[in-house]
């Protein structure tokens, strides 16, 4: 079985899965499904579910989803359509075949557009919020994007495909296949290179300096870029010139500066002198020699990690001031970094040029301690057998994508099984997925709302801050916590759609708004929510499912009725005044919801246990390093240290005592000084000499 026979057997399983654990129909859990993997890939800033069909033939309308408001994407509407086939075997589909698929969706934009179409629909009809928020931001749509998904592989070899006109504005489509979801999932990278072509495109090669030495470990150029090839640039590819978690950070950071503008408008020629430029990667550059110097004839990947405001800003500008842009010029430091150390290098470049941010973009990256920790947490932290069920197992948090299917990969039939045993597929969960379940237990089911990838950016700066703070509360047992809140959110996304007031749609909206809702009426004087008890058991009380529930027929409520001059139910979700007009109402869950509490004081003695718990296990962790290492060893480090004048009178005692190991065992605390020295004179000694290697 090859390896996107085995994705699409996984992919259909989990599905179907899917769609009769909830009640769903199985397209409506694909799109679920591969809106995550779009979001998450830059292809979307958000996707939204709204589903609509009507006619046939060449009559025939349909649209499956959107990408939100296009006024928060620079003009760009992003419209999905989806092709799903019900079967256990791989189809195929070819170029001919996309026309049926995609001209319904074109022949919706243009209907959508009409006040007729709109009011022949009633207001809580999918395509009635759609078109209404088409016909009022049409004049600020410069660009319409097609996506087609599908869970068939696409063997055509081109893009010259002739769609229905799509009238006045700029259309684009692109196909996002069973075989460039499995690339995606495997590796988290399903796109085709960027190729900016500068003597072909932009008529000429650009003068660089080279800025590195023949032997640096990363070359490096410095070069100055035309504004107007750089709003060109990002006109053609847009958020994928900023690196998929970056990009989404930088974005939601800051938003087109004043300044800027006003600097191109009204002196583009102090422009360079005015902007601290752009810091790039990318991974492969074309050089020649001209008559000038040195030139960059094309890049390859390139990747703005610092300089978002500024490219955004120039490319708003493409219309409003084209007549200055000539006048514009960007200075752009770029660094040439090989596909495998991206991970590595590209996070602290990005660390090192926003400096000025409290939390940098670094933060994103799946190598931040925080992730690791999770990942560290996910791969040892034992959760016993819910009822019925044999088996303990573990959660598994991918920080990185493809890391589950990396894992499966290779294993023979019975270390599979051994593996889905340990690891069950539904207790995967990825960056995004621990941000929805934060973020909706916290109070922000307004911004989980907003997409995955906006949410993750709104998260990663809240735990940026609080690691820098104290990074010491994400311990084993707020990992599993995170598990109990994880159980609660998919438990609730089973059980809203088997409700009788569920209409369909906006399940996602519910989902975290009922649980939220939930999470901020428990507390109770000195009661909170007892969630301790959930991750022992794997389980969500009966009780609390009731509570839920409730909730949830409440936000359902709130959301199908926004409030006035706001028709479109996945926009309102999107806004505080949503989230605040269902917090604040009553709700009677019960006598039996305070079953479901406990008191604020075990919760904080559970907390205390795991700081004493973790102590212990630090302290033994360090002895066993100390130990490990023997008395030579130490006792080299001592000299070494006594000879440069590096250690305080208590480092030399302690040091002392680890030298004489075995005759002599240090304490823990003695241990956790001792490696606390090391790691320092490491530091201080890297650049001269190195340490004594230990001896294991």
């Amino acid at each position: 079985m090859s390896d996107l026979q085995e994705y699409h057997q996984d992919l259909m399983a989990d599905i179907r899965r899917e769609a009769d654990a909830s009640g769903i129909m199985m397209v409506e859990a694909f799109f679920d499904r591969m809106a995550e993997r779009l979001t998450e890939a830059g292809e979307l800033e958000v996707a939204d579910r709204a589903f609509y069909e009507s006619g046939e033939g060449a009559q025939k309308l349909r649209i499956d989803g959107y990408a939100g408001d296009p006024r928060d994407s620079d003009g760009v509407l992003g419209l999905i359509v989806c092709d799903f086939v019900d079967s256990d075997e791989v189809q195929t589909f070819v170029k001919n075949d996309v026309p049926p698929i995609l001209n319904p969706l074109v022949r919706f934009l243009k209907k959508a557009r009409t006040e007729e179409f709109r009011d022949s629909l009633s207001e809580a009809n999918p395509g009635f919020q759609l078109s209404d928020l088409m016909i009022g931001v049409w004049s600020q749509v410069s660009r319409v994007k097609l996506i087609l998904v599908s869970n068939r592989q696409y063997i055509g070899k081109d893009d010259t495909v002739k769609l229905t006109d799509a009238g006045d504005v700029p259309i684009t489509w692109s196909v996002w296949d069973l075989a460039r979801f499995e690339r995606f999932d495997r590796s988290g990278q399903a796109r085709e290179d960027i190729v900016i072509d500068f003597a072909d495109d932009f008529g000429a090669a650009l003068p660089a300096l080279k800025a590195s030495q023949s032997d640096a470990a990363l070359e490096s150029y410095l070069m100055i870029v035309p504004g107007e090839q750089l709003a060109a640039i990002y006109d053609r590819w847009g958020p994928r010139l900023l690196e998929a978690n970056v990009r989404s950070f930088l974005q939601a950071r800051a938003k087109t500066n004043k300044g800027i503008q006003k600097t191109i408008r009204e002196e583009p020629e102090l422009f360079f002198p005015y902007n601290n430029g752009l810091s790039a990667t990318a991974e492969h550059v074309d050089c020649v020699r001209t008559r000038e110097g040195l030139a960059i004839s094309s890049i390859t990947n390139l990747q703005i990690v610092n300089g978002a405001q500024t490219t955004g800003s120039i490319h708003a500008a493409l219309k409003p001031a084209a007549s200055q842009l000539p006048e514009v010029f960007v200075q752009m430091k770029l660094t040439i970094v090989p596909p495998e150390r991206s991970e590595e290098i590209v996070p602290k470049i990005s660390e090192y040029a926003n400096t000025q941010n409290k939390v940098n973009a670094a933060d994103f990256f799946s190598n931040h301690p925080f992730h690791i920790r999770m990942e560290q947490f996910s791969r040892h932290v034992i959760f016993a057998a819910r009822e019925g069920v044999r088996h303990d197992s573990k959660w598994f948090y991918e920080r990185s994508r493809g890391q589950y299917l990396n894992a499966r990969s290779g294993l023979t039939p019975a270390q599979l099984k051994k593996f889905e045993l340990e690891y069950p597929k539904p207790q995967l969960f990825s960056k995004t997925d621990l941000a929805k379940f934060e973020f909706s237990a916290s109070g922000r089911p307004h911004v989980v709302s907003k997409g995955a990838q906006k949410n993750f950016a709104e998260f990663a700066r809240e735990v940026g801050e609080a690691w820098s703070k104290n990074e010491a509360r994400f311990d084993e047992l707020w990992y599993r916590r995170l598990i109990a809140k994880a159980i609660i959110f998919r438990r609730l996304e089973t059980e809203v759609p088997k409700q009788s007031w569920y209409e369909g749609g906006y399940r996602a909206n519910i989902v975290t708004y009922a649980m939220a809702k939930v999470f901020h009426d428990a507390p109770r004087g000195n009661q909170v929510l007892d969630l301790d008890t959930i991750w022992r058991r794997q389980v969500v009380p009966d009780a609390l499912v009731r509570a839920l529930l409730l909730a949830a027929a409440e936000a359902h409520y709130v959301i199908t009725h926004p409030i006035v001059n706001m028709r479109n139910m996945s926009e309102w979700a999107k806004q505080q005044a949503c989230w605040n007009t269902i917090a604040t109402r009553k709700l009677d869950y019960g006598s039996d919801f305070d079953s479901c509490l406990t008191l604020l004081e075990s919760a904080r003695a559970n907390e205390r246990d795991q700081r004493r718990r973790k102590q212990e296990l630090d302290g033994i962790a360090a002895q066993t390093a100390v130990v490990k290492r023997g008395g030579p060893f130490w006792r080299e480090v001592l000299i070494k240290g006594v000879a440069q004048q590096k250690l305080s009178l208590k480092d030399r005692q302690i040091l002392q005592v680890c030298a004489s190991i075995p005759r002599q065992l240090p304490s823990d605390l003695q241990c956790k000084h001792a490696l606390k020295v090391l790691e320092r004179l490491e530091e201080e000694a890297e650049a001269v000499e190195p340490l004594p290697a230990p001896v294991l």
